[in-house]
Order: structure tokens, then C-alpha cells, then sequence
């Protein structure tokens, strides 16, 4: 009994920062890449938090891992930080935090898709899917609510949608290729793989050039060392513990939440506008949210997520 309380609080522990303290990383983005040029940006974050957590699991004795581990990690690497993240942190050169956080909220429905098309993948009930419904109206109030205020970059706004879907098909491939004894490992070289990359593509678009680390702001630092510990070496090694532990949906549920702390955030620090027609959408959204995680506890015959990811490693 013990054991099975002691993994149901580290499960909530685990939701609750990709909830919070991915909600928190757009504000760092935008307050970072005033200074630092977006794949610079992004790829030394990736870099950082990759040996860091790599270098912490060959400390513990971990194996050696594999030709083909790599090359795996490497695809979902790519997938995760360069399509998704190199791509997020170029459009909020233009795009308010909100906005992009209210974009990538369309992950659990390209998961739900990716799901449905790609073989051996378990797809979801039409009920999880159902409850989708209010979870993409809430984020479509706050879409319109921030575009009738000016904004109408078409070109970012495809490209945020297309970070979305390859996050998506990177959770998957994740949930599919990590194994459960490896996945603070597979992290790291997620990361490392997605860094260099990152970084080759800041050298072919010449952003060195053009920065100077002593015009760094304390903000965009601050922005950077953010997104490094807590976003990315603390929550994204729980994002890949829990895909051992809980449906890709379910998992993807912070997009939900993510938006609506981005969009308070922005407000708060950055003065995005918010309005009533967006504390309307928060709330359909995060019933949406707490809807997903009560069927995904129905449909494991569970009560809450912690029972959840018992019967999964079961």
C-alpha cells in the first residue's frame, strides 16, 4: 500500500510540473530572445540540460547505451527540440507567449490523429475525445479574443501548429522507443541530439555574428537558466518518466493547462492583454483537463493518475 501511495504522489508531482513549469517557459522564451538569437537560445539549452542529465545517469551506473538507442533518440530529439522548440522560440520573436502557448495546446488532438493513422499505436476513446471538444473551444475563445487585438502573422501562426504536430509524433515515438529503466538516459540524449542541431542551424543562419553575451540582459540570462534547470532538465526528464506510466493523452493534458499560466504570465509581467472572453476559455479548458484525467482513470479502473501508472507498470 506503501508503494502504491509513494508512486501516486510522484505521479501528481510529475503532472504538476509539466503543468506549472511548462506553463512558465514561454514568458522565459520571450523574455530571452531579446537577447539571444532563438536556435542559440534553444540548442544551448538543449546541449546543457542534455550532458547534465546524461553525465547524472553514467555517475549511477548506468549502461552504456547503444548504436541504435542513439539513433532513436536522436529522431525524437529531433522532433521535440528542433521542429518544436527551435520553431517555437523563432515564432515568439513576433508571436505573443499566449498565442504560442494557445497553438501548442493542439498537441493532444495531433496526438489523438497521429494515433489513429500510425500502426501499433493505441488510440483513444471516443470519449477521451469527446472531452477534447471543450478543452479546443476554450483555447479558440482565447485565439480570437488575441487576434481581434491585431495580431495576423499567418505564416507563424503554421508554423507553431506544425511545432505542435511534431511534438506530438515525438511523444509517441518516445512512449514507444524509451525503455522504463532508461528514461532519465533517453532524455539526455534527446536533448544532446536536438541541441546539435540547434546549434548547426544557428551557425548556418549566422547568429553568432550578430550576438554579443555582454548585451545579454539579466532578464534574457535569468530566461535562459530558467528554461535550462526547470524546464528543461527537472521537467522534461518527468515528461518522458511519465510517458512509461500514462497514455500519450493523458500526458499531453498540460497543453491545456499551459496556456492558460502562459496567458496570465504574459499579462502579468509582459502586458499581453486578457480579456473576459479568455477567463471564459481558461475555464472550459481546464475542465477539459480534469474531464481527460477522470475517463483516463474510468477507462484503467483506477481512481486517479498515481493508480494509473501502477496498473501500467503492472
Amino acid at each position: 500500500m506503501g508503494r502504491v501511495s509513494d508512486v501516486r504522489w510522484t505521479v501528481i508531482g510529475a503532472f504538476t510540473l509539466i503543468y506549472v513549469v511548462w506553463g512558465s517557459t514561454y514568458l522565459a522564451v520571450a523574455l530571452a530572445v531579446h537577447s539571444i538569437p532563438p536556435f542559440l537560445l534553444m540548442g544551448a539549452r538543449s546541449i546543457v540540460g542534455g550532458v547534465v542529465l546524461l553525465v547524472g545517469t553514467r555517475l549511477r551506473g548506468t549502461p552504456m547505451p547503444s548504436i541504435a538507442d542513439w539513433g532513436r533518440a536522436a529522431v525524437c530529439g529531433f522532433l521535440f527540440f528542433v521542429t518544436c522548440h527551435g520553431v517555437l522560440a523563432y515564432a515568439q520573436q513576433h508571436v505573443p507567449s499566449g498565442i504560442a502557448a494557445l497553438l501548442l495546446a493542439t498537441i493532444p488532438f495531433w496526438i489523438a490523429l497521429i494515433g489513429t493513422l500510425l500502426p501499433g499505436s493505441k488510440a483513444s476513446s471516443i470519449k477521451q475525445l469527446l472531452l477534447l471538444v471543450p478543452g479546443f473551444v476554450g483555447v479558440a475563445l482565447i485565439v480570437l479574443s488575441q487576434l481581434s487585438s491585431g495580431f495576423s502573422s499567418f505564416a507563424d501562426l503554421l508554423f507553431l501548429l506544425g511545432a505542435a504536430a511534431s511534438w506530438a509524433l515525438g511523444t509517441i515515438m518516445s512512449e514507444r522507443w524509451s525503455t522504463q529503466g532508461m528514461a532519465v538516459e533517453y532524455s539526455g540524449m534527446e536533448l544532446i541530439s536536438g541541441g546539435v542541431v540547434l546549434l548547426g542551424i544557428s551557425f548556418l543562419r549566422s547568429e553568432l555574428d550578430s550576438f554579443e553575451i555582454e548585451a545579454v540582459s539579466a532578464k534574457a540570462f535569468g530566461g535562459w537558466l530558467y528554461l535550462t534547470v526547470a524546464g528543461t532538465i527537472i521537467t522534461f526528464a518527468a515528461y518522458i518518466w511519465l510517458l512509461k506510466r500514462a497514455s500519450p493523452s493523458l500526458v499531453a493534458t498540460y497543453t491545456f493547462i499551459n496556456p492558460v499560466i502562459a496567458v496570465l504570465l504574459g499579462w502579468a509581467v509582459l502586458g499581453e492583454r486578457l480579456s473576459g472572453s479568455m477567463a471564459l476559455g481558461a475555464f472550459l479548458v481546464i475542465g477539459s483537463v480534469v474531464g481527460m484525467l477522470l475517463a483516463e482513470a474510468a477507462r484503467s479502473g483506477t481512481a486517479c493518475p498515481g493508480e494509473v501508472a501502477m496498473e501500467a507498470k503492472r
